[in-house]
């Protein structure tokens, strides 16, 4: 059994030796994470314990597979479990992030914004809008976990998941679409319960259809408090048009962030501590 500190410099554990295979096979731990046996005060590295060095050894990657997650046992884990949504929690951490981390998560966002404004231009958003909005959710969720985020993991959903990132924001975009001019609340519950389609797919490598279903099944659970918080995105980022347009390069990563915390939060397994970077 093993302690560890999480990214958050708190002591986390004990876990056993299986659990902490795990993490580092997933990406919550790694070789800098501190560790130290159960009840021992001999702190160190995890690459330091002979047992963990084998897990260090780089070796080639293959392309991702999609459907490595259960869409289901996914849906039904988070359910059974049940979860709150803390949404002035979600963007304080946010505007922490923002703050420390500034001109890097600004520059990288504005670079996609523009690239997705002058595809708009042009109708091509609609074929690369979902890979470049799934990419940002990438280098948003390795910034919160703690890992090495660069330029290139924005446009990550190109080579992890292009079709499925595609597909899902296709597929979302018609059907809030159909929703809204047949109906109204059809759309507007469906461009709520769909916002955790992207980062589900980049993260847990799920196809679009299951997916959005995850997403919707989850976020339904308390589909008001997420209807609040789209509420609050949308204000936050009125004031960054009315900020001559401009404000927009700060807002839209502060709430951008703000939702992947909540994703985070939400689909994080309970048990694992935040992760540490590499």
């Amino acid at each position: 059994m093993y302690k560890i500190i999480g990214a958050d410099q708190k002591e986390y554990g004990p876990f056993t030796f299986d659990q902490l295979k795990q993490w580092i096979a997933q990406g919550r731990a790694n070789a800098t994470t501190m560790a130290c046996p159960e009840n021992t005060s001999d702190w160190k590295q995890l690459s330091a314990f002979p047992e963990f060095a084998d897990s260090f050894v780089k070796i080639p990657s293959n392309p991702p597979v999609l459907n490595a997650v259960d869409a289901d046992q996914l849906a039904n884990e988070i359910l059974a479990r049940d979860y709150r949504l803390d949404v002035g929690h979600c963007f304080d951490r946010a505007w922490q992030l923002l703050k420390n981390d500034f001109w890097p998560i600004v520059g990288v966002s504005a670079l996609i914004l523009l690239i997705l404004g002058a595809a708009g231009a042009t109708y091509v958003a609609i074929v690369v809008g979902g890979p470049l909005m799934g990419g940002l959710f990438h280098y948003y969720l390795k910034k919160i976990r703690g890992e090495k985020a660069e330029l290139g993991d924005s446009f990550s959903g190109f080579t992890l998941a292009f079709l499925q990132l595609f597909l899902a924001h296709l597929v979302s975009l018609l059907l809030i679409a159909v929703g809204l001019f047949f109906c109204l609340l059809p759309g507007i519950y469906l461009a709520v319960a769909w916002q955790f389609a992207l980062p589900l797919i980049i993260d847990k490598r799920i196809d679009f259809w299951p997916a959005l279903e995850v997403s919707r099944k989850v976020i339904s659970k308390n589909w008001w408090s997420f209807l609040w918080f789209a509420i609050a995105i949308g204000l936050v980022n009125l004031l960054g048009v009315i900020a001559c347009g401009i404000g927009t390069f700060v807002t839209v990563p502060l709430t951008m962030i703000a939702l992947t915390y909540a994703y985070e939060d939400i689909f994080r397994a309970p048990t694992s501590p935040p992760a540490q970077s590499v």
